[in-house]
């Protein structure tokens, strides 16, 4: 498995897959960058619309559910109002269970990547938050962007 760096020589290249996300006003802190707290909620966003968006994944009734058990953000550029981010995300690990997301933010048009990080998600029963297998349409459709 090729390991990537998670920093900011990080490459678009990289990603397998890319959604983009419109950076709003009420995004940014006090200073007039997005604020830390933000880029986890465009990771998030990244890999929901991945699941849900092209994946067909039923997040509101389907029987299991991601829970993030883990998740690190590296800060390599301010993004801020009023940019355009395209979110990259490949698939670092596909596990029975579990999915580790590594991915990365752009600026639109940027080579520099702007943060870096991970999401890693354990699929529980909706009913008993136990964990189970993946869905065999979501591990297909991830394994898509695997590396």
């Amino acid at each position: 498995m090729p390991q990537f760096p998670l920093d900011g020589t990080e490459l678009r290249d990289n990603f397998r897959y890319f959604t983009a996300i419109q950076v709003r006003w009420n995004d940014l802190d006090a200073y007039r960058h997005v604020n830390n707290a933000r880029y986890h909620a465009f990771f998030d966003s990244a890999i929901m619309h991945c699941l849900t968006v092209d994946g067909g994944f039923d997040l509101l009734d389907g029987p299991v559910v991601p829970f993030t058990v883990e998740n690190l953000c590296r800060f390599h550029r301010a993004l801020s109002f009023p940019d355009l981010v395209e979110a990259g995300l490949r698939v670092a690990r596909l596990g029975s269970s579990s999915v580790r997301y590594e991915l990365g933010l752009f600026r639109a048009g940027d080579p520099l990547v702007c943060a870096t990080g991970y999401f890693v998600d354990v699929f529980v029963g909706r009913e008993d938050s136990r964990p189970c297998p993946l869905p065999p349409a979501i591990r297909a459709h991830l394994a898509r962007f695997t590396v």
